[in-house]
Parts: C-alpha cells; sequence; structure tokens
C-alpha cells in the first residue's frame, strides 16, 4: 500500500503572546514574555503567583454567550483556534466530503475550571448534590474535539487524546497517520488547555514542578539556565490543518509545509521524572528520524520541550546529543516556553506552529531568560539565547514529553 503524503493547509492560534498567528509569531520572534501576574483569582496565598494567562479574550467575539456558558474554556479555546484555521485553509468553501475530515484533539487536564467549580458550589451547600447538567459535558476531554465537529458537520474520526503534556503532538500524529493511510482526507488537529486557576496553581505547587519567582515573573521560565527552578504555567490552544497532498493541490489550498515523520515512545522509568539519560526522548526522535529516512544533518531546528525544569532540560540535550551526534552542533535548538510559559496538553500545538513558520520564513525564534550557564549543559550547543536568528533550513522538530513517561516527536519539511 502507498502510504500519502500530508500537508499543512491551516493554523490557528490563541496564547499568552498573541490572540491568532500572526501576533502569536510576532511576539515569538521579539522574544516576548507572556508571564505576569495572575489576575483570574487572587494568587496572594500561593507559592506562585504569577502564569502565562491568555490576554484580552472575549469569549462573546467569537461564540455566542448561551453556547459559551455551556462550554469550559479549555473549549472555548479549542472552537476560537479551529475557526481561525478553518479559515485560513479554506477547507470550508472548498466541497469536501463531511465523512473524510476528521478531528483529533488533545488535552492533558480538560475542564478542570469546570470540576473545580462545581465541587466548590457543591462543597458549600447542604449537602445536597445539586449539579449543573452541563457539570460532565463540560468538563470531559473530548467535547473540544466534539463541539468543532458539530460546528462544521466533519464526521470524520472524532476523539481525545490525553498523555499528559504531550497530547496535542499525538492527536496530531494520529491524524497523519489517518490520512497518510488513506482513511481520510484531512483533519482538524492540535490541543487547549485552560488550567489557571486554584486547583491547577495548587496542585502543581504541591509538586513543587512550577517556578517560585514572584519578583520577576516575565524572567521565571528559563530553560537551560543554571537557576531555573520550574516551569510557568500556560494556557491556550492551537489548531493545525492536516491534509492529503493532492487533495490540497486540486483546491489549490496554500501549503506551509509537509509532515514527514512522528513518533511516540515511553520512558517507563518515573510518573514525574524523566528518564536521567534521556532514554525515551533519544528513542523517539531516532523513531522520526527513521520514518521520515532522513539524515540527522537535514535537521536545522529542534523546537524542545524544554520546561525549565533542573532535570528536563538536561535529559533532553543528552538525547540530541546521542542521536544527532555531531549534527546536534550545526542545528538550531530552542525552547519558546521562555515565551508561552507551559501550556501542557496544548504544547506541541503551538510549539508545532512555532516550528513550521520557523520553516516558512527561515527565522528560529529565541530562548529567552539566560542568564547564567549551566555547567551540565553543552556550551558548544547552540540554544538560540537571547534573539531571533534567521536561517535557511529544510527540517523542523517539535518535541513534547509529559508526566507518565510519554515522548511524542513530529518532524516537518518545507516544500
Amino acid at each position: 500500500m502507498e502510504l500519502k503524503r500530508v500537508v499543512i493547509t491551516g493554523l490557528g492560534a490563541l496564547t499568552p503572546i498573541g490572540n491568532d498567528v500572526q501576533s502569536y509569531w510576532e511576539a515569538l520572534c521579539k522574544g516576548t514574555s507572556g508571564a505576569a501576574r495572575i489576575t483570574r483569582f487572587d494568587p496572594e496565598k500561593f507559592k506562585t503567583q504569577f502564569a502565562c494567562e491568555v490576554k484580552n479574550f472575549d469569549v462573546k467575539q467569537y461564540i455566542d454567550r448561551k453556547e459559551a456558558r455551556r462550554m469550559d474554556r479549555f473549549s472555548q479555546y479549542a472552537l476560537v483556534t479551529a475557526e481561525e484555521a478553518v479559515k485560513d485553509s479554506g477547507l470550508e468553501e472548498a466541497g469536501y466530503t463531511p465523512d473524510r475530515v476528521g478531528v483529533l484533539w488533545g488535552s492533558g487536564i480538560g475542564g478542570i475550571d469546570t470540576f473545580l467549580e462545581e465541587c466548590m458550589n457543591w462543597a458549600k451547600g447542604d449537602g445536597t448534590p445539586r449539579f449543573n447538567p452541563f457539570f460532565i459535558p463540560k468538563m470531559i476531554a473530548d467535547l473540544a474535539p466534539g463541539h468543532i465537529s458539530i460546528k462544521y458537520g466533519f464526521r470524520g474520526p472524532n476523539y481525545a487524546t490525553v498523555s499528559a503534556c504531550a497530547s496535542a503532538t499525538n492527536a496530531m500524529i494520529d491524524a497523519y497517520n489517518y490520512i497518510r493511510l488513506g482513511k481520510i482526507d484531512a483533519c482538524l488537529t492540535g490541543g487547549s488547555e485552560a488550567a489557571v486557576n486554584e486547583a491547577g496553581m495548587g496542585g502543581f505547587n504541591a509538586m513543587h514542578a512550577l517556578s517560585t519567582r514572584n519578583d520577576s515573573p516575565e524572567t521565571a521560565s528559563r530553560p537551560f539556565d543554571k537557576d531555573r527552578d520550574g516551569f510557568v504555567l500556560g494556557e491556550g490552544a492551537g489548531c493545525i490543518v492536516l491534509e492529503e497532498y493532492e487533495h490540497a493541490l486540486k483546491r489549490g489550498a496554500p501549503i506551509y509545509g509537509e509532515v514527514i515523520g512522528g513518533g511516540i515512545t515511553a520512558d517507563a522509568h518515573h510518573i514525574t521524572a524523566p528518564h536521567p539519560e534521556g532514554l525515551g526522548a533519544k528513542e523517539v526522535m531516532t523513531e522520526v528520524l527513521r520514518e521520515a529516512a532522513i539524515n540527522p544533518e537535514e535537521v536545522g531546528y529542534i523546537n524542545v520541550h524544554g520546561t525549565s525544569t533542573p532535570l528536563g532540560d538536561v535529559a533532553e540535550l543528552k538525547a540530541i546529543k546521542q542521536v544527532f551526534g555531531e549534527a546536534a552542533y550545526a542545528m538550531n535548538i530552542s525552547s519558546t516556553k521562555s515565551m508561552t510559559g507551559h501550556l501542557l496538553g496544548a504544547a506541541g500545538a503551538i510549539e508545532s506552529i512555532a516550528s513550521i513558520l520557523a520553516l516558512r520564513d527561515g527565522v528560529i525564534p529565541p530562548t529567552i531568560n539566560h542568564f547564567t550557564d549551566d555547567p551540565e549543559i553543552d556550551d558548544k550547543l547552540n540554544l538560540t539565547f537571547g534573539e531571533a536568528q534567521e536561517k535557511s533550513f529544510s527540517c523542523a522538530m517539535s518535541n513534547t514529553f509529559g508526566f507518565g513517561g510519554h515522548n511524542a516527536s513530529i518532524l516537518f519539511r518545507k516544500i
């Protein structure tokens, strides 16, 4: 069976540094930090009092008020980015066959806002179980792709992937495989997350996972820096339209690039800590290169997981050196989480968008907030500190790794 080629024909983004693709990309290239003191609730008693929130977002500008009330924020974010991506792709006007278009979506936590609100309301009452009839439909992770398919009438495969911070990349890889196997012609894929609330912040604080740099939120996310002290929680969504190459050509769709490989592995090591030598990360990148049938030196850029945690940053760079050898020193590496914070299950979506646009424009977005070299990190690697760098290259990789030892990596090629 001959596998189909899969291309990118539409993008949508809602992030802490930009509420559409263009503003997001411009902010990335400028090295803009999205971190600030939390506005959604009073964080005064929390160890971490800041996050990367979506800003200036009014759901009523995008979704009918009645419908919006029936959705958790993570589903609202999903619908907003799907609308941008569908318009960008021209898919809705293309005369598609509804059962040949899927929606595969990732979210690590789903409707945690709804869960917190309903449980707090019940706890404040007299013990009588009075719950909103939309409690469950708002909360469960599969309702984000459900809402998208209902809006557009897409009747192809429709489900949610949940693999912590690898969720969106897992969804994209599934979409890629459905298309190249010929099961569908196109798919809306990506992820959304909205976990900046008391439960999200309190839970990650209890794990000692978050930075507590309350005196300087904008510099708190500092991947690869000696003094990094944890990640910064972010929120938002990213949507990518993947499409079979000939189908896209036939309708004259815009083509950003091509997906040429996707890999998924497990560390099988620890529920939250990465393998210290980056074993799973090494294996997933090796698998992607094998599937794409390219040489390591063809990859010019890796948008790394790079969360700004003491263990994770070192392990990932060890894995890159093992996989790419001398080619690791010729490529650019950057962590855009230094600007957006960590969007958990949506991270892979917005970071893949960054990788796709880097390929298109020949510009590598930077890793900001580097102040002190870490002796455990090879200073000969080009971690793109401080400023964006212009570079012509043909392939870009995006890595995402999640609690539970989940590793996912996806590879894009310029056309």
